[in-house]
């Protein structure tokens, strides 16, 4: 594949936007609710509830790796929900997929029209050859990296992957329900949530979730980054090139393959990156009002990323298996990177919320 459509095709992929379903909270909820009060509202299977509290979002002072659009931190107050222990694996997406006969963006024809329009102008088409179903696939065939810039070197456009073809039209999730769903680009989560009654966690929300009962630690477990690969299923090696097994996989990992944190939540730093409802915008936090502590935040009101101008883009948090602090260092929880609302790839899923709220307005 010549350069330029190496580029292309990560222009018109490029690691998102639709807001999931974000309904406002109740005006006391910003309370701790007791659960008592809820005699006949059973805990979601396989959630764990998140207590109301004001914490520092963003980039932490002893954090070496914080990156300009994590900061400045800032005090924001979430109200209490509940939130995935794990990420969605395969086995709770496929029961979706089974009872909706949903099809994710990867499995769906494509449709130039539509494409071009989040792509520079005046962008030629590429051949039909080309424009097929697929998503994006780890090359775990490099050889040697020129620019480290350049992440079109270990990334392949693979036609056929899919989150039932994870490596390929010749792979399966077979004897894998119990790895998280990879695959599937913001829209796909979205109808995953609208058919659980879920949403996707705010930013804030998500980092209130991986601090657990912390406010002020730069990774889930505390402060030492000695332990990373004890504690998380990042990229062990020289990146891209050679993955060392250190931490117990190479690739991605079972969901609960490491200890959680402190209130039960499984892989929230690495593995796949998870998707959030917030728009990525670079500058959001230098542009909001930090005075005084930000309640129940919904990020920015605008998306905008200078590497994919053309593209409306999601936030999504944790890292993933291929985080490694040459390249990204994004296995911290103020971590973020954008990703475009039709983009999939092998190293990025999602998890869900619901409040008290949406649990009673099912009955």
């Amino acid at each position: 594949m010549n350069h330029f459509l190496t580029k292309y095709i990560f222009l018109f992929i490029a690691i998102t936007f639709i807001a999931c379903e974000n309904k406002k909270p109740s005006q006391n909820s910003s309370k701790n609710t007791p659960l008592d009060e809820f005699l006949d509202l059973k805990i979601p299977n396989g959630m764990v509830w998140v207590e109301s509290k004001t914490f520092l979002q963003g980039a932490k002072e002893n954090d070496p790796f914080a990156m300009q659009r994590e900061k400045p931190a800032h005090t924001v107050k979430v109200d209490g929900f509940y939130i995935d222990e794990t990420e969605v694996t395969n086995a709770q997406f496929k029961a979706f997929v089974k009872a909706t006969g949903y099809k994710t963006i990867a499995e769906r024809p494509i449709d130039w029209e539509q494409m071009k329009k989040e792509l520079p102008p005046n962008t030629q088409k590429p051949h039909d050859s080309i424009l097929k179903p697929g998503s994006l696939v780890f090359n775990k065939n490099v050889n040697a990296v020129a620019n480290m810039a350049n992440y079109g070197q270990w990334w392949t456009w693979k036609i056929g992957a899919d989150w039932k073809h994870p490596s390929g039209p010749d792979s399966s999730i077979d004897d894998k329900d119990n790895l998280p769903v990879v695959h599937v680009a913001l829209e796909d989560a979205l109808a995953y949530c609208k058919w659980a009654n879920r949403r996707l966690p705010t930013e804030a929300e998500w980092e209130a979730a991986a601090q657990g009962k912390n406010t002020n630690d730069v990774y889930t477990w505390g402060n030492d980054a000695n332990i990373l690969n004890q504690n998380s299923n990042t990229w062990q090696g020289n990146f891209p090139i050679t993955n060392n097994p250190d931490d117990g996989f190479s690739y991605v990992s079972p969901v609960k393959s490491y200890a959680p944190n402190s209130i039960g939540l499984y892989d929230m730093l690495g593995n796949v990156w998870e998707l959030t409802s917030d728009l990525f915008n670079v500058n959001y936090y230098k542009e909001i009002d930090t005075s005084q502590p930000l309640t129940n935040p919904k990020g920015a009101s605008k998306g905008y990323s200078p590497e994919n101008p053309y593209q409306v883009e999601n936030v999504m948090k944790g890292g993933s298996f291929l985080c490694h602090e040459s390249y990204c260092a994004s296995f911290r929880i103020s971590a973020k990177m954008g990703v475009s609302h039709d983009s999939g790839s092998d190293h990025m899923g999602f998890r869900t919320v619901v409040t008290k709220k949406m649990l009673t307005s099912e009955k």
